[in-house]
C-alpha cells in the first residue's frame, strides 16, 4: 500500500478564508487521473501549522470522502496529546494511515522521541508512518530511534528528508529484517533514494505534474531507470523552482497558474516574489502545463 508518487497536497482556501471544499475535490481528481498511488492530506505543504483543530479534521475527511486511492493523514504535532487526536479521528474517518512528524521546537532527546511514537502507536490500531525532516523540526532522528520504532507493529514505514542518502541507506540497512518502507521527503532526491532501495515518495511536485512523478516513481520500482533518469532530468528545473521560497508558497503559485484551486497562503507566509514568480511559470511552459 505504501509506495509509489503521493502528493502531499496543498489546502485550497476560499476568499473569505475557509477551507476550499469543491477545490480540494478537484485537486485531488486531477492528480488521481495523473496515476498516483495515495494522497497526503494536512502535511507541511498543506499549511497544517495554520490549521485550526476542526479545519484539519474537515480536510481530512474531505479527502477520505472524495479520494479513490489511500489517504496518509498528515497527523503529527509537537504535542503528544494533540497528535494522538488528531491520528485517533483520522483513524475513524476511514483513512489507510498517518503520517506523524517528529516533534518539533520541543528537540525531544532519543527516549522522548521513542515515548512519543510508541504511545501514539499503541492507542491507535493504524498504520504509522515517521516523518524525518530536520529543516523543519530543528532535529535529524537518529537512525538508532528510527530502527528501533520500525519494531513496532504498526509503524511501517518513515518519510526521510534529511537529504542524505548515506542516512537512507543506513536505515534502510537497520530495518532489512523488518516490514518497514522508506519514502522520500524530497522531490530532488527521490530517484537516488529509490535506487537505494526507497519505495516511493511524498511529493510536492506531484501537486502539479502528477502523470510525471508517478511515471518516473513506477519505473524505477520497475527495475526501468533509464526511464526514470529521463523523467527525473525533465522535472529537475520545475522541482528546483518549486523550492525557490519556503514550500508551499511556490506550489501555491504553480497550481494558480495551472488552473488548479490554490487560494491564498495564511500568515506568517508571504506570496511568491514577482522575479521567482516567473521562473515558476517559466519551467511549467517548458513542460506544457501552461501556454
Amino acid at each position: 500500500m505504501f509506495e509509489g508518487a503521493m502528493p502531499a497536497l496543498i489546502t485550497p482556501f476560499t476568499k473569505d478564508d475557509r477551507i476550499d471544499r469543491e477545490g480540494l475535490q478537484r485537486n485531488i481528481a486531477f492528480v488521481e487521473e495523473g496515476g498516483v498511488a495515495g494522497i497526503v492530506p494536512c502535511g507541511t505543504t498543506g499549511e497544517s501549522a495554520t490549521l485550526s483543530a476542526s479545519e484539519h479534521q474537515e480536510v481530512i475527511d474531505i479527502a477520505v470522502e472524495y479520494s479513490k486511492v489511500p489517504v496518509i493523514a498528515g497527523t503529527g504535532s509537537n504535542n503528544t496529546g494533540e497528535a494522538l487526536q488528531f491520528t485517533k479521528h483520522a483513524a475513524d474517518a476511514g483513512v489507510e494511515g498517518v503520517l506523524l512528524i517528529s516533534p518539533y521546537y520541543n528537540k525531544p532527546n532519543p527516549a522522548g522521541l521513542l515515548a512519543h511514537f510508541k504511545k501514539i502507536a499503541e492507542s491507535v490500531d493504524i498504520p504509522m508512518i515517521l516523518y524525518n525532516v530536520p529543516s523543519r523540526t530543528g532535529q535529524d532522528m537518529p537512525v538508532e530511534v528510527i530502527a528501533e520504532l520500525a519494531k513496532v507493529e504498526n509503524i511501517v514505514g518513515i518519510k526521510e528528508a534529511s537529504g542524505s542518502i548515506g542516512k537512507v541507506s543506513q536505515i534502510l540497512e537497520s530495518t532489512v529484517d523488518e516490514d518497514f518502507v522508506v519514502l522520500s521527503g524530497e522531490d530532488n532526491l527521490t530517484l537516488p533514494i529509490l535506487s537505494v532501495g526507497g519505495r516511493g515518495v511524498i511529493s510536492v511536485a506531484a501537486n502539479i505534474v502528477p502523470d510525471r512523478v508517478s511515471r518516473m516513481v513506477n519505473a524505477a520500482l520497475s527495475g526501468d531507470y533509464e526511464t526514470a533518469r529521463n523523467i527525473h532530468f525533465e522535472i529537475s528545473p520545475l522541482i528546483r523552482a518549486l523550492f525557490l521560497e519556503t514550500n508551499p508558497i511556490p506550489v501555491k503559485k504553480a497550481a494558480e497558474l495551472a488552473g488548479l484551486a490554490s487560494g491564498h497562503l495564511r500568515l506568517p507566509l508571504a506570496p511568491l516574489s514577482g522575479t521567482n514568480t516567473e521562473k515558476v511559470a517559466n519551467e511549467l511552459r517548458k513542460l506544457g502545463v501552461i501556454e
